[in-house]
């Protein structure tokens, strides 16, 4: 798959190593995306890297990526008017509207915010939708906590937006611990919300738990997998989690499907 060039037009740190970069194409484009797909960024001369769309519109796009290597170093420090390659968009999204729901749940933590912020956005954007959106954010430290710009505006527009962190420093008046814990505080009727979760495996683990204890059924709770996703178009394999494929078949699956799945330690 040939690389449509991007044009970088925005930087913006979320924190001390995590990136927003707003892409306009330079050409025709990649085309439509759904909230929950990826496309895979190319940096020129370095490689490429599968990142979660965390937002656009008007045929720009943005990814919010961590500094964790090469590739992903590239795009961290893009200055506007560079230009990086994109493909895709590839996999399946969160489909807001499957499968129907009066509540919507959004349960996020660290860097899992960022796949789940269109899909925040398009819920309230919408509105009378849902009779409740509850967005559940979590982070090791208030350092490290995304778009906390946003917050308000999310709660302006009819939002409970709840955050905790696990360690507090002296300025944060929020609440500590973790993300789960702030389930007994959100507004939903269990069985009739679709559960939106994605971050650590770990922490969709226990969530998807907890979910379950207060009465989500599981075909109602879906989660993002990313394990080792390499190509996007399922070809080379590396992302084989059991019968799926990930960058195919997800990275957004039923709880249903993914919790066998995940009790399999990854290799």
């Amino acid at each position: 798959m040939i690389p449509q060039p991007y044009r970088v037009v925005e930087r913006k740190f979320e924190t001390t190593d995590t990136v927003t970069v707003t892409l306009e194409p330079v050409g025709a484009g990649i085309g439509r995306w759904a909230p929950g797909q990826f496309t895979m960024v190319y940096a020129f001369g370095v490689g490429e890297v599968p990142v979660s769309i965390s937002g656009g519109s008007c045929g720009l796009i943005r990814h919010t990526v961590r500094d964790v290597g090469a590739v992903t170093h590239a795009i961290c420090t893009a200055q506007p008017g560079t230009v990086l390659g994109l493909h895709g968009p590839y996999g399946h999204g969160w489909e807001l509207d499957h499968p129907p729901a009066e509540d919507l749940l959004v349960l996020a933590g660290g860097i899992g915010l960022a796949p789940l912020r269109p899909v925040v956005t398009e819920a309230l954007a919408r509105p009378g939708r849902y009779r409740h959106v509850c967005v559940l954010i979590g982070a090791r430290q208030p350092a490290d906590l995304l778009y906390t710009h946003e917050y308000g505006a999310w709660r302006a527009a009819g939002a409970q937006v709840l955050v905790a962190v696990d360690r507090a420093d002296p300025s944060w008046r929020g609440s500590v611990g973790v993300v789960t814990g702030l389930l007994l505080q959100a507004r939903f009727a269990a069985p009739r919300t679709a559960a939106f979760v994605c971050g650590p495996e770990v922490m969709m683990r226990f969530a998807a738990r907890d979910l379950g204890y207060l009465g989500v059924p599981a075909d109602r709770i879906r989660v993002s997998l990313e394990r080792n996703m390499q190509c996007g178009t399922g070809q080379c394999g590396h992302c084989q989690l059991g019968p799926l494929v990930v960058c195919r078949d997800g990275p957004v699956v039923g709880w249903d499907v993914a919790a066998p799945l995940l009790s399999v330690k990854e290799l």
